[in-house]
């Protein structure tokens, strides 16, 4: 059995600089438990599957794997798999739009120049008890500089502002303290960010999942985005993320009324054959 195989660097317009997403075009057919196995032995942070729709709306139907279980939706997937099928050879059933079917629904992306972004789902605000807060200022060795709250779309995130982003950067979280954070969070990720000027950095930590930093996270970031809307208002910017892994990538977020929009480049650094 073989399959088509892009592997996708996602958020970035330098090879090797973003996060890469493993898409295999042609995943009718395999089992949710193969689907399962290949991921475990890309051993990326995702890697998906792209199928054919169950809802006539959609271009296609995306399923999400990390190497530990499935998801429901993930940003940096997202992105990359829509840059995989189009550069497959793909066309919209709607010029410049991709509608995707996966675990949340359906889910809207905007097709740019050389960006891709995508509508965020909505998301609902947890707050964080007091235990975790500190639980989690321990692991981090830094101070939350407000209240951070859970944030899931989706994907859940317990998500934080530090004094900046110079500071999170020097950050050396103690993994296996986050991760017993995480878990007294009901497994939310951790996400962090701080800000120098106008830029945002962000960090994601999942170590109780499989995955201590991520490097460059979608749904992270709109977590983050959340976040501020919810403090500031609906205000247009860009982050960073991975600079202290040796990336450095580069995520936009946007507002359109209600919406917020998640957009990035992405590039094709692999492709190929799978054999099953």
């Amino acid at each position: 059995m073989q399959r088509r195989f892009r592997q996708v660097d996602v958020f970035t317009r330098v090879p090797f600089l973003g996060n890469p997403v493993a898409v295999i075009l042609d995943g009718d057919g395999l089992s949710t438990e193969q689907m399962q196995q290949i991921a475990r032995w890309t051993n990326l942070s995702e890697t998906t599957f792209v199928c054919a729709p169950e809802d006539p709306r959609a271009d296609y139907r995306l399923r999400i794997f990390c190497p530990g279980y499935e998801m429901r939706f993930a940003g940096h997937p997202t992105i990359g798999s829509a840059h995989a099928v189009l550069s497959s050879g793909y066309t919209p059933k709607q010029p410049g739009r991709i509608v995707q079917e996966c675990g949340v629904g359906l889910v809207r992306l905007s097709l740019g120049e050389d960006v891709i972004r995508v509508a965020l789902p909505p998301a609902k605000f947890i707050p964080v008890a007091p235990a975790v807060r500190d639980a989690l200022e321990g692991a981090i060795g830094a101070r939350f500089v407000e209240e951070p709250v859970i944030v899931d779309l989706g994907i859940a995130w317990l998500t934080g502002r530090v004094a900046s982003g110079e500071l999170l950067r020097s950050l050396t979280p103690d993994m296996d303290a986050v991760a017993r954070a995480g878990r007294m969070a009901d497994g939310a990720g951790i996400n962090l960010f701080g800000e120098d000027g106008e830029t945002i950095e962000v960090r994601s930590l999942i170590p109780h999942a499989g995955t201590p930093e991520d490097p460059v996270c979608g749904s992270g970031n709109g977590a983050v985005a959340y976040y501020l809307r919810k403090q500031r208002g609906p205000v247009d910017y860009q982050a960073r993320q991975g600079r202290c892994m040796a990336r450095d990538g580069r995520i936009e977020i946007t507002h359109e009324g209600d919406t917020i929009w998640l957009g990035g480049a992405a590039m094709s650094c692999m492709e190929g054959t799978l054999t099953i």
